[in-house]
């Protein structure tokens, strides 16, 4: 296992170097004090907020958009676009919005919009994967410009969480069928001003954002899938900032260039597999506690992810309020990953030889350092008799298979974890794509009757325990494998100033990113 592991990193090392040879020569670009370059590993899929559930979505519409709430540094809420709230009742919110603040066309966000972005969520006809999320909304009242009202069914804990959701102009939503997603208006400190899907976004800066105006004055959203080409972009200074993006073995190129700065700092993001719960071996728990079994987190964690992350038993890090830490664990263990596929009805045909006992299909991206992991654990499963055939496709592709429940196993992240009713939007029956993120298609009825609990629990002491049998029972069935909790790693040009990392790995902060001349030694 170590030499199969090292002998990556010896890939890894010869592939990077070949080309910073051959690039040795070429002139450094001119820096531009007023436009920041940021290297994406993916393209964002829509940039409708209302729609958009993948990160580099996310990305963007935390430029573009502006919600009634936002989460600060430590990811409390804080005003927005509503200057306060208050809460009458259990089932009443106030929000009372800020004036002058307008869209990117110029028009002025009033309560009128705030109606019309969770109305059209609500509708089933509009297909929202966040509808999930206002099921216990029942009406809401513009009582004038810049006052709107809530009214719930009966009290719903994470309903201010929810408020962080951009607010979309009603008229230019409504505009053209399908538009809206490809050219977003909002409000924030961004506005988007060219997109070339799969190779760059550019925004420029929205002079009349109701806050400071940002300091920089454009922003560009560069796509680059290969983990080497954003390192080089990173030593030649065509990209000036990459988050999470830039595998940890090489870290250490990157913190002995003299140029950068790298930066880390705790971070929410949860790395899981999987399931499809439909599929005849997979729908077995004892085969699903198997490969959960058979995979040596500590090995990947220390020789592929260079320590920067810690083992997860649960979507929820150690430091949640809502965490629970006596859960069933599944520290490596071959022996007895090989009983529970005995005891399965999956019995090795020839013992140690070449015949598998089943074989599995695995769906990753094209990341370099997400197919690496998949090889690891490829190697690692095939040790139990179990083939795996590793597929890896573009971003947009593998997502779009991957919401349409098109796959056995797969790998991917959850970033920005605060409230716990998350458990909710993935893995409530109610919340099969496209109503949610139940993309495996857990159903159970016992966690369907907890999580509807834990929504309607406003106690929270109560939560809490709501919340540690909805975990103690995930860990138990396994519709997920949990992998790790990763750092936030933030490398970029040393010029760069203010960039803030967030738990969620957010980019808010670019709005207050400036670039100065540091002195050359």
């Amino acid at each position: 296992m170590l030499l199969f592991l090292k002998n990556q990193l010896l890939f890894c090392f010869l592939i990077c170097l070949l080309p910073t040879l051959i690039l040795s020569c070429t002139p450094e670009p001119k820096t531009d004090s007023e436009t920041l370059t940021i290297a994406l590993e993916a393209s964002p899929t829509n940039l409708d907020p209302r729609k958009a559930t993948d990160v580099a979505s996310a990305r963007v519409t935390q430029l573009v958009f502006s919600g009634l709430l936002k989460k600060d540094q430590q990811s409390n809420l804080v005003p927005d676009v509503a200057l306060s709230w208050e809460q009458p009742d259990s089932t009443t919110y106030m929000f009372h919005l800020r004036q002058g603040v307008t869209f990117h066309d110029g028009s002025s966000l009033t309560a009128r919009d705030v109606k019309y972005t969770f109305l059209s969520i609500m509708d089933p006809a509009f297909k929202s994967p966040r509808r999930g999320s206002f099921e216990e909304l029942k009406q809401i009242e513009v009582l004038d410009d810049y006052t709107v009202k809530f009214i719930l069914k009966k009290p719903f804990a994470p309903f201010l969480i929810n408020m962080t959701l951009g607010i979309v102009p009603a008229h230019a939503a409504q505009a053209v069928e399908g538009e809206f997603s490809r050219k977003p208006i909002g409000s924030g400190p961004f506005k988007l001003i060219d997109w070339q899907a799969d190779e760059k976004l550019v925004f420029s800066a929205f002079t009349q954002y109701y806050a400071d105006a940002p300091k920089l004055k454009r922003i560009i959203y560069k796509i680059v899938p290969e983990d080497t080409v954003r390192l080089l972009g990173l030593e030649k200074g065509s990209v000036q900032l990459v988050q999470n993006s830039i595998p940890t073995d090489l870290l250490p190129r990157l913190k002995a260039n003299p140029k950068l700065k790298v930066i880390t700092s705790p971070s929410t993001t949860y790395a899981y597999i999987g399931f499809n719960m439909e599929d005849p071996m997979l729908s077995k728990k004892r085969v699903r506690k198997a490969l959960a079994l058979a995979i040596d987190r500590p090995a990947i964690i220390k020789h592929l992810l260079g320590g920067l992350a810690t083992p997860a038993n649960s979507l929820l890090p150690e430091t949640h309020w809502a965490y629970e830490a006596q859960l069933t664990s599944y520290s490596y263990d071959l022996a007895q990953a090989r009983k529970l596929l005995d005891e399965a009805g999956f019995a090795d045909p020839d013992g140690d030889g070449p015949q598998p006992r089943f074989r599995l299909s695995y769906k990753t991206s094209q990341n370099e350092q997400s197919r690496r992991i998949a090889e690891v654990l490829q190697h690692q499963w095939q040790k139990l008799g179990i083939e795996v055939d590793v597929r890896s496709y573009e971003w947009g592709t593998f997502f779009a298979d991957i919401s349409a429940g098109n796959f056995q196993l797969y790998s991917l992240q959850w970033v920005g974890i605060t409230e716990p009713d998350i458990y909710y939007y993935i893995f409530h029956s109610s919340s099969i794509p496209p109503q949610g993120a139940n993309r495996g298609k857990y159903i159970n009825p016992e966690l369907d009757k907890l999580l509807e609990e834990g929504r309607n629990t406003l106690d929270t002491d109560k939560r809490k325990a709501v919340y540690s049998r909805v975990q103690k029972l995930l860990a138990d069935d396994l519709p997920y494998i949990s992998l790790w909790h990763m750092m936030n790693v933030v490398a970029m040009q040393k010029e760069v100033q203010g960039f803030v990392p967030y738990p969620a790995g957010d980019f808010t902060s670019l709005k207050d990113v400036y670039i100065k001349a540091v002195a050359k030694d």
